[in-house]
């Protein structure tokens, strides 16, 4: 084995994560690895508590996707209890989910994952960021950014209480109606959010897709994996944020799976490796064949691309039109496309997409009526609740005592679906990026923008199934020489070098 390179911790994402990369005495890469360091134990200390907590509890795994963990607590505690939501509070929680799909995907465009194109792949460290794009696009771009961010958490405040820690769902309902005030604000912004995801998607259009350089990136070897593919399709077949059918197609587009929510662990199942703290879920009906693509992996992915691949297009006719497009333009076969960067695009079809949604339910008088809670609740005993989050399907299952007080939960994050693809991605770039031991900061970069489309958040991602967590000490002397190792499995077992 010749030399380790270690990008710790890696940026632009949320939570704490590192790559290694084992280079061959030839200089090339033999292996590379995404781990993950933290630990997160959010399954294992809900229990006991009371399940209507959920929502609020779920809430703190992480401060950029909150909204997304509460949406999901909320359906689940309907599924626990048994209660189906009004039709008005199932339109408040759609408009409020849209709402936080929209805010969120913006700012992975230009404060995370935009910068590698606006700024470009390989430009220096120190510009590969929102100033960085901010000098690229100008301070007027810049501004209406944030102002379009600021007004849509304004209205996510009103409407759910808290932007990042909301408290507006409840089993079978919302809190709150919406306030005419915000009714008519709302309005507005539908407007202005629309105009905003056009001219986001124009100015991808004009840097990414008018530079050929950039095109050549996104639809290189490098960068493509042909995965299975899930996400959640209305009645028709398109994409819904908020609730559906699940649907797994396979890497030509086949329909390989559909599933509801309750019916998850028919369909879906997870595979441990030793060496990091993340999950690694496989569709049941292929089974675990390793970090491996094609037609005979089990491996799945989740998120922006995935929900377009797994419907037949957009619910809104903007987006729809721009759904067409990406298509077109990634010359994809049956409306499939593998390539790992094109998650971007689909991220902003889906921003038109939210914008539109937000337009249409706040045309809907109803969602200022009283009528927001369905109290026919039944006896709790077992739920399952799923919804889009901005970086895949996030899945909650709870199982309490007829009090509801919680004897076990779990939780299938975007990111734990997506870990495999991740591993899969860094490994297959570095090998084709990194050659006989010449390394410098942009191919690094490269690297690391093989997980930054999947837009990863690893505070969520992270735990240990049987609730110990492994660790590794290393002890080393002044000069950093080892002394002594000391491992401690997922069991519990410790071991000294």
């Amino acid at each position: 084995m010749g030399k380790v390179i270690t990008i710790d911790p890696i940026t632009r994402l949320e939570g704490h994560g590192k790559i290694s990369i084992m280079l061959d005495d030839a200089g090339d890469v033999e292996r590379a690895f995404m781990q993950v360091p933290e630990l997160r134990g959010f399954e294992r200390f809900c229990i006991g508590r009371p399940a209507e907590e959920m929502p609020q509890i779920t809430s703190r795994i992480c401060g950029v996707c909150p909204t997304a963990h509460h949406m999901a607590g909320t359906v689940t505690l309907d599924a626990l209890f048994k209660v189906d939501p009004t039709p008005e509070a199932h339109a408040i929680r759609e408009l409020f989910y849209n709402l936080f799909m929209f805010e969120d995907h913006t700012i992975h465009f230009y404060f995370l994952g935009g910068p590698d194109f606006i700024v470009g792949p390989q430009a220096p460290g120190a510009q590969r960021n929102i100033l960085g794009v901010i000098d690229k696009v100008g301070v007027e771009i810049g501004k209406k950014v944030i102002m379009i961010r600021k007004r849509c958490r304004s209205l996510m405040s009103q409407i759910g209480g808290k932007t990042i820690h909301p408290v507006l769902g409840l089993p079978g309902g919302v809190a709150k109606p919406l306030s005419k005030e915000t009714h008519a604000e709302l309005k507005l912004f539908a407007q202005d959010a629309i105009e905003f995801a056009k001219f986001t998607l124009q100015a991808f259009s004009d840097i990414v897709l008018k530079n050929k350089a950039y095109v050549d990136l996104i639809l290189s070897d490098a960068y493509t994996h042909h995965t299975n593919y899930l996400g959640t399709v209305d009645k028709n077949q398109k994409v819904n944020f908020y609730q559906g059918v699940q649907r797994i197609v396979g890497p030509t587009g086949e329909i390989i799976d559909e599933f509801s929510a309750k019916d998850y662990t028919q369909h879906v199942a997870e595979h441990v490796e030793e060496w990091s703290y993340i999950k690694f879920p496989f569709a049941k009906k292929i089974g675990w064949k390793g970090f491996v693509d094609g037609a005979q992996s089990g491996v799945m992915r989740v998120g922006p691309l995935a929900r377009l691949n797994v419907s037949k297009g957009m619910a809104t006719p903007a987006a729809h039109a721009e759904y067409e497009k990406m298509y077109a333009t990634l010359a994809a076969k049956n409306q499939i496309a593998h390539q790992t960067l094109a998650i971007h695009y689909a991220r902003l079809v889906e921003l038109l997409y939210a914008a539109e949604r937000v337009h249409e339910l706040a045309q809907n008088d109803a969602i200022c009526s009283d009528n927001t809670r369905n109290m026919k609740m039944g006896i709790p005993s077992e739920g399952v609740g799923i919804v889009e989050a901005p970086r895949g399907t996030l899945l909650h299952h709870y199982k309490s005592d007829n009090q509801g007080i919680l004897t076990g939960v779990n939780l299938i994050v975007a990111t734990v679906f997506n870990s495999p693809s991740m591993c899969m991605s860094i490994e297959k770039v570095a090998k084709n990026v990194i050659k006989k031991g010449q390394v410098n900061d942009g191919l690094l970069n490269m690297v690391e923008m093989a997980f930054r489309a999947y837009d990863p958040c690893l505070s969520c991602a992270t735990h240990s199934l049987p609730g110990k967590m492994p660790l590794i000490v290393e002890m080393v002397d002044k000069n950093h020489k080892p002394i002594q190792t000391i491992t401690r499995d997922c069991s519990g077992n410790e071991h000294k070098e």
